[in-house]
């Protein structure tokens, strides 16, 4: 239940000497600012290709004095970690990588041995038939053909686009070497489906 994984998470955080946390494609680093300031016996770090938000990002962590969340620049489908991470999380970022299916790859290879990857992605079914009675479907088809495959397709990229779907994601999750998936749902979020991943 996400509950269960939600106090899994907690517990982790409050009760390890030293959890190391990442949050891929975070832009500006809100989560891990937040997460740092809750939880200050953990370590949380940011990746994103972006400078500006980088910048963002280090500075919110300076103003609020946490040496526990840093920040680095680097292209998520290049992460190039082995066995770092605890706990890793995207937020509505998969969708819009040039190369998610590396993306994927590479978190489950920065995963410690029992660690868990959490993505937060659009809830929607990978069958347009299927998203009929959607009630943001015309809204996130729009979103996705003109902002999240356009973003995907000018990088050279796979264009998979914001509507990809919970078959695709556990697909595409298992091929990156995931061997459990379970996907939930947030009451009063109509948005957002939560992956929540495990190698086994």
């Amino acid at each position: 239940m996400a509950e269960e994984f939600a106090e899994r998470m907690l517990r982790t955080m409050n009760e390890a000497a030293v959890a190391l946390m990442v949050s891929v494609g975070h832009r500006t680093g809100l989560f891990d600012v937040m997460a740092g300031t809750a939880f200050p016996r953990s370590r949380f770090t940011g990746f994103d290709f972006s400078p500006e938000g980088i910048a963002a990002a280090r500075a919110e962590a300076s103003r609020l004095g946490l040496p526990n969340a840093r920040f680095e620049e680097r292209d998520a489908a290049r992460l190039d970690e082995t066995a770092r991470f605890d706990f890793v999380t995207t937020f509505d970022s998969v969708h819009d990588q040039a190369r998610p299916d590396l993306v994927l790859a590479g978190i489950g290879a920065a995963l410690r041995p029992g660690g868990v990857y959490l993505c937060v992605d659009t809830s929607a079914s990978s069958q347009v038939a299927e998203n009929l009675d959607h009630p943001l479907g015309p809204f996130l088809y729009t979103v996705s053909c003109m902002h999240c495959m356009t973003v995907s397709l000018a990088d050279g990229g796979m264009g998979l686009g914001a509507m990809w779907g919970e078959q695709t994601a556990r697909r595409m999750l298992s091929e990156a070497g995931f061997t459990s998936v379970e996907a939930r749902r947030i009451d009063g979020d109509i948005v957002n489906a939560y992956f929540i991943a495990t190698k086994g």
